[in-house]
C-alpha cells in the first residue's frame, strides 16, 4: 500500500490555516482551471509556509511546464527531475524582466523590473552567447526586452536565460579555470545565488551582439551559480541593426 506524505502547516498558531484549508488536490485543480496564473500562485505563496511549500513543489512546476513545455522537457532530459535554483525561480525568470538600478549590477540608469508576459526563449539563440569551445552547452536565451529612449543610455535591452545542467557545463568549468570572481554584493534576482560576470571573464563572443542587434562594446551579462542568465545591452537604431543583420 502506498502511503502519501502529509504536508503539515509550519507557521504561527495565529495563521488561519491551522483551522483547516483546501487540500493540495483541490488547489491543483483550481489553479489548473485558471491556467496556472502566475499572479495567483505568487499571492498564494505569501499566505503561509505551507502554501509557499506547495507553490515551490507543485504549482510553479506546472506553470513552467504549461508556459514552455518543450523547453522544460529539454531542461529535464538529462535524467534529473529537479531544476537548478528551484521551480519558482525558473517561473519568475520566464515572465519577469529584472530591470536595473543606478549603481547596481549594471551600474546603469534606474529601469524598474516588470512582468513580461510574452517572451520567446531560444536554444538556437543561446549558442550565440557562448564561446566556440563551449557551444556543446545548452543555453536558452530570451529576445531582448526593449526599453527605448533611456537618455544617455540610449535604447536599452535586457535579456535573460537559463543553462541546462549548469553544474557540469563547460562554461562553469571555464569560469572556474579562469579564476573568475563572484560579484561581491549583487545576487541573482531570480534565485538569490551569487553571480559571475561573463564580461570580466572575457567570455562574451561577438556573435552575442549580432544576435541582439546591439553595439559590440555595449553588452554585459552575468550567470549565477544555478545557471540563470541576466544581461543588458545598448541596442542599435533599427535601421543600423537591419543593415548589420544583412
Amino acid at each position: 500500500m502506498t502511503i502519501m506524505k502529509v504536508y503539515r502547516c509550519v507557521h504561527s498558531v495565529s495563521c488561519v490555516c491551522t483551522k483547516g484549508h483546501l487540500s493540495e488536490e483541490v488547489i491543483f485543480l483550481l489553479l489548473q482551471h485558471l491556467n496556472w496564473n502566475p499572479k495567483i500562485i505568487a499571492s498564494l505563496s505569501r499566505v503561509c509556509k505551507w502554501f509557499d511549500d506547495l507553490a515551490k513543489r507543485v504549482l510553479w512546476k506546472e506553470f513552467c511546464r504549461t508556459r514552455a513545455p518543450k523547453m522544460m522537457l529539454d531542461l529535464q532530459s538529462s535524467g534529473s527531475h529537479s531544476i537548478d535554483g528551484n521551480w519558482r525561480a525558473l517561473g519568475k525568470l520566464l515572465i519577469y524582466c529584472s530591470g536595473c538600478t543606478k549603481g547596481g549590477l549594471f551600474n546603469s540608469t534606474h529601469i524598474p523590473g516588470h512582468f513580461a508576459h510574452r517572451t520567446r526563449f531560444s536554444r538556437t539563440s543561446g549558442k550565440s552567447f557562448l564561446l566556440p569551445q563551449c557551444r556543446s552547452d545548452v543555453l536558452y536565451v530570451s529576445d531582448p526586452c526593449e526599453h527605448l529612449d533611456q537618455g544617455e543610455e540610449g535604447d536599452v535591452g535586457f535579456f535573460r536565460g537559463v543553462f541546462k545542467s549548469f553544474g557540469v557545463s563547460k562554461v562553469r568549468k571555464m569560469l572556474i579555470g579562469r579564476g573568475a570572481r563572484l560579484h561581491p554584493t549583487e545576487v541573482c534576482p531570480y534565485c538569490k545565488a551569487k553571480l559571475w560576470s561573463m564580461l570580466q571573464a572575457k567570455m562574451i563572443p561577438q556573435s552575442a551582439s549580432c544576435r541582439l542587434g546591439s553595439y559590440d562594446d555595449a553588452i554585459e551579462y552575468f550567470v549565477c551559480l544555478n545557471g540563470h542568465v541576466l544581461g543588458i545591452c545598448t541596442l542599435l537604431p533599427l535601421s543600423d541593426s537591419e543593415e548589420a543583420s544583412d
